[in-house]
């Protein structure tokens, strides 16, 4: 531990012209006491490592010093990559990783490029969870994503709506959609196909001694596509007869799935004299699309079935009594 925490120092050092006793403890998270003993360890040790006295002051390395401490290792190199998403290495557990990562490419880099990890921070961050959520990582996330990282099978626990069942899987890869963590898997011996698990709905994981071999053909964004394409179609088990004025059809594919708002209307024809068009949308239930449909407000008029217009023909009494009208 220790070692690993003087070398970062070195790199921090090597990195920055100069660092205040308070910078480094606050990067390498220890003390400013325990600064002062890491730098008299490493002058010892022959780094020339100096300390400027007073309020200005700090530690700097003397002498255009330079190691040769830069070669990425590959857990280091992996998780570099994945650098623009700090959330998501965060709760994978990789987060000490990219930050060496960061400093060993620093730290090789010219002086005159050495604030291109800061000027890259400034300009781009990705927030992936939905807005009004508040995201939590899955507790068992870091052994499932130890496990994808080393090709290692895993027993797992998982908890189906009928029942928690064991599985053995051999995990290829994880995705975080929405600020859910999925990951792509299947049967241990690579037998049958691949499959898509809540890593929420995992209750236990043990990670095997021996390892998979990887079909090297697997595509991992593909799948996810293919898989996330065919949910969405697959929740769609009901149809809903509406009519839309030219504001309602512009804004249906806000309300209710994209794509099949869209594929509807494009199937729906010409708009009538009046200027509304008749649409038949497939929908997840009834209960789904009156919430949804409910956003359109007066520009969306429900023709069947009779129980949904029945839904908001009460919706539309209940408010004309509200407001007086």
């Amino acid at each position: 531990m220790r070692a690993a925490r003087l070398i970062k120092m070195v790199l921090l050092l090597q990195s920055r012209p100069s660092m205040t006793a308070a910078e480094l403890a606050r990067e390498l998270e220890v003390s400013e006491r325990t600064v002062t003993r890491d730098a008299q360890a490493l002058s010892e040790a022959g780094v020339p490592v100096y300390a400027d006295r007073g309020r200005a002051g700090g530690y700097r390395l003397i002498g255009g010093y330079r190691t040769r401490l830069t070669g990425l290792a590959r857990g280091e190199a992996e998780a570099l990559f994945l650098s623009g998403v700090p959330g998501a290495l965060r709760e994978m557990g990789l987060e000490d990783a990219a930050s060496a990562a960061r400093l060993k490419v620093s730290a090789a880099l010219l002086p005159s490029l050495r604030d291109a990890s800061k000027t890259a921070a400034q300009r781009f961050h990705l927030d992936a969870p939905n807005w009004f959520t508040e995201p939590k990582a899955p507790e068992l996330l870091p052994a499932v994503a130890d496990a994808v990282w080393d090709d290692r099978r895993i027993t797992a626990g998982y908890r189906s709506r009928e029942a928690e069942v064991e599985r053995e899987l051999e995990p290829y890869g994880l995705v975080l959609k929405a600020g859910v963590w999925y990951v792509c898997a299947r049967v241990a011996e690579g037998q049958g196909p691949y499959r898509v698990y809540r890593i929420d709905r995992f209750t236990a994981v043990a990670a095997a001694e021996e390892r998979f071999v990887r079909d090297e053909e697997f595509d991992l964004p593909g799948f996810w596509a293919e898989q996330a394409e065919r949910f969405a179609r697959s929740i769609l088990r009901a149809e809903v007869v509406v009519r839309l004025s030219a504001a309602g059809a512009r804004r249906l594919p806000y309300a209710v799935d994209p794509a099949s708002a869209r594929e509807a209307l494009a199937a729906a024809g010409a708009p009538d004299e009046g200027g509304l068009l008749t649409v038949t949308l497939p929908v997840e239930s009834e209960e789904v699309a009156h919430a949804q449909l409910a956003g359109l407000g007066p520009e969306v008029e429900v023709l069947a079935p009779d129980s949904l217009r029945a839904r908001f023909a009460d919706d539309a009494l209940r408010l004309g009594l509200l407001y007086g009208t």
